[in-house]
């Protein structure tokens, strides 16, 4: 289970929890952090379906990294309703290098544990996951 290049294991519940939210849409967001102590990826936090994108960004710690996945709504040109799971891998600038590192080298294995995933984004201020780039990347 755990990843060679990082030696992290993943928490069933975050497979789990993903799940319901590609399938059942239970959730409009979910932030993993990664246990050190236990080298494991986690869930911190789930968000309600009716929560917001902005509930979702303040759920972010300012000063430390995280993984996360979005369930982004939006209405095409054509006037469908669309869908698309993001996922975001959050990094601060004002992060522990350490941490930082960690992070990076469990990212592409993590998210292979997330099957789904229709985009991928890398933020290190809140400003690189506006509310305007989630919308561009997405349709």
């Amino acid at each position: 289970m755990a990843n060679s290049a990082s030696g992290m294991a993943v928490n069933d519940e975050c497979k789990l929890k993903f799940l319901e939210l590609k399938t059942k849409r239970n959730y409009r967001f979910i932030v993993f952090k990664i246990e050190e102590r236990i080298q494991q990826v986690t869930v911190e936090r789930v968000g309600l379906p009716e929560e917001s994108y902005d509930d979702f960004c303040s759920s972010l710690p300012a000063e430390e990294c995280r993984y996360a996945v979005y369930d982004f709504d939006f209405v095409t040109h054509e006037n469908c309703h669309k869908s698309k799971i993001f996922f975001i891998a959050w990094s601060p600038d004002s992060s522990r290098v350490r941490s930082k590192m960690l992070y990076a080298s469990s990212k592409d294995r993590f998210k292979r544990e997330l099957d789904g995933i229709q985009v991928e984004l890398q933020a290190t201020d809140p400003s690189e996951m506006s509310f305007d780039i989630i919308k561009a990347r997405a349709i």
